[in-house]
């Protein structure tokens, strides 16, 4: 079944009982989707937004980390990431975000990295699809929100099973799938493959997302022509700019150039996220966890090096501040010229 559709009329994406208002969503980011961006992105218009990767075992631990990942206070809709190889745990953390207020539930089967891929899961899952399903299956039955899964196009170039395991996944009940346009054994090396995306998009009847190198609203045209997909998922290209992913939706239901927000309202918003991890996390923690999106926020405002020296090493929540709404005060590229 093709999903490819005039790009200026396609119809709005449906998960279950959840339909979303634009076409561009923001990847789970395992250290980097906290809360705070999540809710910047949706103030902007992404189409949805996903948590950090929340360990199954680990959550149901306790742990600190764990628990402020899977967080959705201000969301509406609400979607955790979840991951895992145990059936039971990832049903039980399942159940657990959902009665804390998660409206929808992704299962990680493609994260790529070898402490995950090592446990047998995420991408793991692609070399065992009788085992994906099955813990597809078993989430499914353990909540009444939409289950959705998120792969790779396989494990490597010889192993290019993302059509088989979309076609289980619905068949287990999920209600759509985002596909990362890479192998496993890529990592995040050369372009995506959004064209190979289309092979899955035509096996099933659920939405499929694809997601891989977006950045800007020519790749969001592109990746939507070449696969056929009913929406795009953009990662790395949003650090900095959480703005991006409604920037870019817009910019795909009018037809027209990406309008980014004014440097007062990226600035208002890089300084929200900074003041959200240094009270969630404290000074120490919150500025540590800060830098890289600090660094991003100092590049998206093209901000001199000396000053974004001094930003992403500063040890004082009150100087990082002043700082970083510096940044975007001056503008830095008219200096240059």
């Amino acid at each position: 079944m093709n999903h490819a559709q005039d790009l200026g009329t396609s119809p709005a994406i449906r998960i279950g009982p959840i339909r979303l208002q634009g076409r561009v969503l923001l990847a789970p980011m395992s250290g980097v989707s906290d809360l705070a961006m999540r809710r910047i992105a949706r103030r902007f218009d992404a189409a949805l937004v996903f948590s950090e990767m929340v360990a199954a075992e680990t959550f149901l631990r306790g742990d600190a980390e764990a628990l402020v990942r899977a967080e959705g206070d201000g969301l509406a809709p609400h979607a955790v990431q979840i991951v895992g190889c145990e059936a039971k745990a990832l049903a039980e953390t399942a159940r657990r975000v959902v009665d804390a207020g998660a409206v929808l539930v992704d299962i990680n089967m493609g994260c790529p990295a070898r402490r995950v891929s090592g446990a047998l899961a995420g991408a793991a899952l692609m070399r065992d699809l009788d085992n994906a399903e099955a813990l597809i299956a078993t989430v499914v039955d353990a909540v009444s929100v939409p289950v959705t899964v998120k792969m790779r196009l396989g494990w490597d170039e010889t192993c290019l099973n993302a059509p088989e395991l979309a076609r289980r996944a619905e068949r287990a009940g999920a209600r759509m799938a985002t596909v990362h346009g890479r192998t496993r054994s890529q990592f995040y090396d050369g372009r995506a493959d959004w064209a190979a995306v289309r092979a899955v998009v035509n096996s099933v009847a659920i939405p499929i997302v694809v997601n891989g190198d977006c950045a800007t609203a020519d790749d969001a045209r592109t990746m939507l022509a070449l696969s056929g997909a009913a929406g795009v998922m953009v990662g790395r290209a949003a650090v900095g700019a959480p703005w991006l992913p409604g920037a870019l939706s817009q910019a795909l239901d009018e037809g027209g150039p990406m309008r980014e927000p004014s440097r007062e309202e990226r600035r208002e918003a890089a300084l929200e996220h900074l003041d959200w991890l240094v009270g969630k996390l404290g000074p120490h923690v919150g500025l540590r966890h800060a830098r890289k999106h600090l660094a991003a926020y100092a590049d998206q405002a093209g901000t001199d090096p000396a000053l974004r020296r001094e930003l992403v090493t500063s040890e004082v929540p009150f100087h990082a501040r002043r700082l970083l709404a510096r940044a975007f005060k001056d503008d830095w590229t008219k200096k240059a010229a």
